[in-house]
């Protein structure tokens, strides 16, 4: 299985690809997608859509597994991230990719042991599991590989959980 993950953001949105079975996983690729605040939102947007097409393109990924919402003190940063999110689940399901959603705090707890852990915590702990000799940067490519590594620590469960609601072995 090779999952994509994506920690959204409108002017940095961080990704990752990592390959696998179960528990077993390897780094495939990671980087960022910048945008240019100085331009309309929403060539920022096309920009992320072409980015991640692209990415989607080279990869190959089975899986997109994607930060869920998180609720925001500013209300218009909200509301960009959710139509950031909304391009990166059209992108998948135009592919037919499975979507998987994780919050913020089961990504944290997952991948470090707690769910209020520190972005250098995370990506030490992405740095550990992935058996690299560094840290991913920027923090925001270190994110999207905590939410891939989350995908693969998950995803069994989800099989059978969904499996248990169709009745199917």
């Amino acid at each position: 299985m090779r999952v994509l993950g994506i920690d959204p953001g409108s002017e940095t949105l961080g990704w990752g690809v990592v390959e696998g079975v179960g528990l077993k996983y390897t780094l495939v690729d990671f980087g960022t997608v910048r945008s240019n605040t100085k331009h309309a939102f929403s060539k920022r947007l096309l920009n992320i859509y072409d980015a991640v097409a692209d990415l989607m393109a080279l990869h190959s990924p089975d899986v997109l597994s994607v930060e869920d919402t998180f609720y925001a003190v500013n209300v218009g940063v909200a509301l960009k991230l959710g139509q950031v999110r909304g391009l990166m689940l059209l992108l998948a399901e135009q592919r037919g990719l499975e979507i998987a959603e994780y919050a913020p705090r089961l990504v944290k707890q997952t991948v470090v042991g707690h769910g209020n852990a520190e972005k250098q915590q995370v990506g030490e702990m992405v740095r550990l599991l992935l058996r690299l000799k560094s840290v991913p940067t920027p923090h925001d490519a270190a994110d999207a590989l905590a939410i891939a590594i989350t995908h693969f620590h998950h995803a069994g469960m989800q099989d059978r959980i969904r499996r248990a609601q169709t009745g199917t072995k």
